[in-house]
């Protein structure tokens, strides 16, 4: 019988143990939010799954999944960053980074904060049509941090990095729970409050003005473009060659922060039935168990859902949903309804379907 010692995932040598990368879809392969999302201007979850833009007075932005890769890597897609407003004289506070977050619960291997803590690598591959300093940055659920900087050296060139940060032995243990005990952020954008100090390249508590020194202003030109793939954060002070793994479990791992249920124009998405003459219930579990129980997601509108029972079909604006226990909604299960624009028969079942192309309904567990 086998077990995760003989799992072996392209990249994976028999001495590199699998699912070492911290980053999940750090091949940027999956985007159940779709593609493309204009106009950016607040911080949020964009284009490819588990990855967050922090954004603050920095201009205005296109995030994508992009078919721009480095060449003969294995890779297919890659985050792009594109410019679409300037802002050539930032505020003090002005900022842009991308990021992922870690739950504690998966870091405890880590042993942060003992003489045995271990070091990080990150390894990735980038591309900006800006060259320059830019900053890379770790910080932990005590509010500790710790920087490193990087330099791309050719405009519009795929070039690979490669950045070691060192254990932390002296701040505290990371909370073993499902909260977010780490994040990894690449800068974009830092104004003077993260840009005043001294770069602090050693663990510490946090110094705002030491967090990014020495940051380029991506935003200060429309031209300004940065790409961002093959991403791998892993323990000790050597990067291993990228873990690709299959498209199913990628997936999962994406599923268990966000579930895409329905979008599109007349795409059914399961089962309901009335539960009384004006209540339209759905109760499902989801693919996978969920990071936590999550929040509802929903495009709505004039007839945006459509319900087909016993020969007949109720069109209905949107969903809500059921947290009042958590026998109803959790990490498991999740129950939505419509209460307002129904009429029907008791009993009677059938299915969902969307009936707009703007309908979209998903559930939102990310950190």
């Amino acid at each position: 019988m086998s077990n995760y010692s003989d799992i072996k995932f392209a990249g994976t040598s028999a001495q590199e143990p699998p699912f070492r990368n911290l980053i999940i879809n750090g091949d940027m392969s999956i985007a159940q939010r779709g593609t493309s999302t204009a106009s950016v201007t607040t911080s949020g979850y964009y284009a490819c799954d588990r990855w967050r833009a922090g954004i603050d007075t920095a201009g205005t932005w296109t995030i994508s999944q992009d078919a721009d890769v480095p060449n003969a890597q294995g890779f297919q897609k890659s985050t792009k960053v594109d410019c679409t407003t300037a802002n050539g004289s930032l505020s003090a506070g002005s900022l842009f980074y991308i990021q992922q977050i870690f739950e504690g619960q998966n870091l405890q291997y880590l042993k942060k904060g003992t003489s045995s803590a271990e070091s990080l690598t990150v390894s990735f591959w980038v591309k900006s049509v800006k060259t320059g300093t830019y900053i890379c940055e770790l910080k932990d659920d005590n509010n500790r941090t710790i920087s490193k900087s990087y330099t791309i050296n050719s405009a519009s060139t795929w070039e690979k990095k490669t950045i070691t940060f060192a254990g932390d032995t002296t701040g505290g243990a990371i909370a073993n729970d499902n909260t977010g005990g780490l994040e990894i952020s690449w800068w974009l954008v830092a104004g003077t409050t993260f840009t005043s100090g001294t770069l602090q390249t050693s663990w510490d508590s946090l110094t705002n003005a030491n967090r990014a020194v020495g940051q380029v202003n991506l935003a200060d030109n429309t031209a300004n473009n940065f790409w961002i793939t093959g991403v791998q954060l892993e323990a000790g002070t050597t990067a291993s060659d990228f873990e690709f793994l299959p498209h199913d479990v990628n997936m999962q791992k994406c599923l268990r922060y966000y579930y895409l249920h329905a979008s599109g124009l007349n795409k059914s998405f399961g089962a309901a039935a009335y539960y009384n003459s004006g209540y339209v219930i759905q109760a499902s579990s989801y693919p996978v168990f969920m990071r936590a129980t999550p929040s509802l997601e929903q495009v709505t509108g004039t007839g945006y859902y459509t319900f087909f029972r016993n020969s007949s079909s109720d069109a209905f604006d949107d969903f809500v949903l059921s947290v009042s226990g958590s026998t109803r909604t959790n990490e498991k299960f999740f129950e939505i309804y419509n209460s307002t624009d129904m009429s029907g028969t008791t009993g009677h079942g059938g299915f969902l379907r969307t009936n707009n192309a703007s309908a979209y309904l998903a559930f939102d567990a990310e950190l």
